[in-house]
């Protein structure tokens, strides 16, 4: 079996060094970190995820609009992280959100969820 590739956009270190330790003692494959919309857009092209992790917010810029920029030449699993998991459902319907902070049970879910959903 193919080991899951996954992507991680977090514009906060911490956060984004923790999903990265969570996803590889998974057993998952951690593409580098990205922190802004345009870096998130151009690992999604270099790393092809077979997941996305990404916070809704990142700074002045928007993960939600990244993703939607990336699915452009085709569907990848996502979840988007966020202090307002109403405001990223509002913009994106059937998102997979978990609200910040989060527990690694929360993210094992949200996985298994995103990686069920179909394009």
């Amino acid at each position: 079996m193919k080991t899951l590739r996954v992507l991680v956009v977090e514009d906060d270190a911490m956060i984004g060094m923790l999903l990265a330790d969570l996803c590889a003692g998974m057993g998952y494959d951690v593409c580098p970190i990205e922190a802004t919309e345009a870096g998130a857009v151009a690992a999604a092209v270099r790393c092809r995820p077979d997941l996305m992790i990404v916070d809704a917010r990142l700074g002045d810029e928007s993960g939600v609009s990244a993703v939607k920029e990336i699915l452009r030449t085709g569907f990848v699993p996502h979840i988007f992280i966020s202090g307002d998991t109403a405001t990223v459902q509002a913009l994106k319907r059937r998102a997979v959100a978990i609200l910040k902070p989060f527990a690694e049970p929360d993210l094992v879910r949200a996985i298994q969820c995103a990686l069920a959903l179909g394009p």
